[in-house]
């Protein structure tokens, strides 16, 4: 299924020609904290339960699912009203039941979104998961790459993996790998272990397939410009500086603009990256659009996601504060792309 989203109309000296083309949504979001109410064997969830910190009942539980499903099912919208994304990566989330009871949610099982979710080591329970649209993006395979602690100290720890997910979108391979690199509590070299270890992937997916597309997105808990994207994962920020089959993150440019995706003492960072391999850029000038192409990226933004008053009037509305359940969203704003290619003449 394709939808049109406009028509670009090409004038000649004699001609008028109509030239149609398909739009899809990607995103990432990280939803801060999305456990059931449950404990699971082995996992430190247990703020998370009706009797811990967080008195994590029913209630709040399924209040955190509608206002997530609200957020998803909005994100892509701007330029896809009726669709919006065909996928999404996602963050933060403590198991398959809590990711059944999202695509449950009616806005998301209005348009029948699924799930790829493997189960990880994270000690606190979060993993990574792409929600995605069925009748847009096709699954093919998935696979959990392991982070690797590469220091003696440190073994025996464990933490979130790279989830790749292959699949097919707009009838070309496309290879989605969702992240979630290690805090800022933990030190820079881990989070530049973790750039390293997915270019490591993105590398060996090349190898299999040199034409796919790839797709790197998620919490990085870095900037684009820190070490960890710029030097260890290698993505550039100017397009015309990513060598063929290298890396572009147009996210850079959006940070030094003066916003990002969330606050920290009143300073934007820009954590939440989607990053492309250089067959999905535009070539100033060429009409290279009858493959998938970068068309526009935005951080989706919407007056709930803020607090509207209060001594943090302009922060994102998160679901805890203070130890105090505001019944928000989460601490982070999602990032959108738009992939744009030209649709077959018939």
């Amino acid at each position: 299924m394709t939808f049109l989203v406009f028509v670009l109309l090409l004038a000649t000296s004699t001609t008028r020609a109509q030239t149609r083309y398909s739009v899809y949504g990607i995103g990432f979001y990280n939803l801060e904290n999305l456990f059931d109410t449950k404990h699971d064997a082995g996992k430190n969830d247990y703020e998370y339960l009706p009797d811990g910190t967080n008195k994590w009942t029913e209630l709040k539980y399924n209040s955190k699912l509608k206002n997530m499903s609200r957020v998803l099912s909005e994100m892509g919208t701007d330029w896809l009203p009726e669709v919006g994304c065909a996928a999404i990566g996602v963050s933060e989330v403590e198991n398959a039941r809590c990711l059944t009871d999202l695509c449950n949610q009616p806005p998301l099982k209005a348009k029948n979104f699924k799930f790829v979710h493997i189960e990880g080591p994270d000690q606190r329970g979060v993993d990574c998961a792409l929600l995605y649209n069925p009748s847009l993006f096709r699954v093919r395979s998935q696979e959990l790459v392991p982070y690797v602690y590469t220091q003696a100290k440190d073994a025996g720890r464990a933490t979130r993996g790279f989830l790749l997910v292959n699949g097919v979108l707009a009838g070309e391979n496309v290879s989605i790998i969702v992240c979630h690199l290690p805090s800022r509590g933990a030190e820079s070299f881990y989070r530049e272990e973790g750039g390293r270890q997915v270019r490591e992937l993105k590398e060996r997916i090349q190898r299999q397939d040199p034409n796919v597309k790839i797709i790197i997105m998620g919490d990085m808990n870095d900037d684009p410009q820190d070490k960890s994207m710029a030097v260890a994962l290698g993505a550039k920020r100017k397009i015309k500086d990513v060598p063929k089959n290298g890396l572009y993150n147009p996210w850079w440019d959006v940070l030094a603009s003066g916003t990002g995706t969330l606050q920290y003492d009143g300073k934007w960072n820009l954590f939440d990256q989607i990053i492309l391999s250089q067959n999905l850029l535009h070539q100033e000038g060429a009409n290279d659009y009858n493959t998938l192409k970068l068309r526009r990226h935005q951080i989706f933004r919407r007056d709930y996601l803020f607090q509207k008053d209060g001594r943090y009037k302009g922060n994102t509305l998160r679901t805890h504060a203070g130890g105090v359940w505001l019944n928000g969203y989460s601490d982070h704003l999602p990032t959108v792309v738009y992939l744009m290619k030209e649709q077959r003449k018939r």
